[in-house]
């Protein structure tokens, strides 16, 4: 049983993404420290890309900034390997656009990967449709792929997403790119994870706009686990490390 498997066994787990190298290589891992010290159960692990498309604005800007910077597939890794070796405990999922795995080779990304600690991929723009290679080499290096299921999709989709997806299914709340809301669409969320949990038999983790306390308290009674992403990288931005503890506090808090 891999790490990310073992820790939805354990407990409802509370998600967190940040943007690797943002605003700098340096303030990142004092991000994903400060995401740890405060109760994160995973991280989620932004790779810099020039054109990520499933992004709202603070996460785009993230991408960006990171990229003009320089920041590379290796860099995260180097930052990985870091985190592992402090924090063997925390699952480490590397989320990435396809395009830096095409660009690096599946089998060297994948081998790269697990020799720093990652623990497994979600890669939004690969569908399960296509990803039958890419998972095989993933999972021949010990790594989890996670797939995404949105509102829109329809019971085939979701019993592929759910075969090819090890650990958790990660389920987008609302059609759209990420970022923050005031309110999540509760009926549909409830229907829809309810119906993705007895399709698949797999553990659903809800991401996309989740932000605060109120949030986190209505979906710990729906969801196996809570993403937060562009919350996080707000206060990333600002190298708010005390507002990302704050943040990350709250959040548990409504779960408990």
């Amino acid at each position: 049983m891999h790490l990310i498997q073992k820790t939805f066994e354990a407990k409802k787990p509370l998600i967190c993404y940040f943007m690797a190298g943002y605003p700098t290589l340096e303030k990142s891992y004092e991000t994903a420290k400060a995401l740890i010290d405060s109760g994160a159960d995973i991280l989620e692990i932004g790779v810099p890309f020039s054109d990520p498309v499933a992004d709202g604005p603070t996460i785009q800007i993230a991408h960006e900034k990171a990229v003009k910077d320089g920041i590379t597939p290796v860099n995260v890794f180097e930052l990985t390997q870091k985190l592992r070796s402090e924090h063997p405990e925390i699952p480490l999922i590397l989320m990435t656009y396809y395009n830096p795995i095409f660009v690096m080779g599946e089998q060297k990304f994948c081998r790269l990967a697990k020799e720093n600690g990652a623990d497994g991929f979600i890669v939004p723009d690969l569908p399960p449709e296509e990803a039958g290679n890419f998972k095989k080499t993933a999972n021949s290096s010990g790594l989890a792929t996670v797939f995404l299921l949105a509102p829109t999709s329809h019971e085939k989709r979701i019993k592929l997403a759910g075969s090819m997806s090890d650990g958790f299914v990660y389920y987008v709340s609302l059609t759209g790119i990420t970022g923050e809301r005031e309110t999540l669409p509760w009926e549909e969320l409830e229907k829809k994870v309810k119906q993705i949990k007895q399709t698949t038999g797999k553990k659903v983790a809800v991401g996309f706009g989740v932000s605060k306390k109120e949030h986190t308290e209505k979906l710990s009674k729906i969801s196996d686990g809570i993403i937060v992403g562009s919350a996080v990288v707000k206060l990333q931005a600002k190298g708010d490390i005390e507002g990302i503890k704050k943040l990350v506090k709250q959040l548990k808090e409504g779960m408990r």
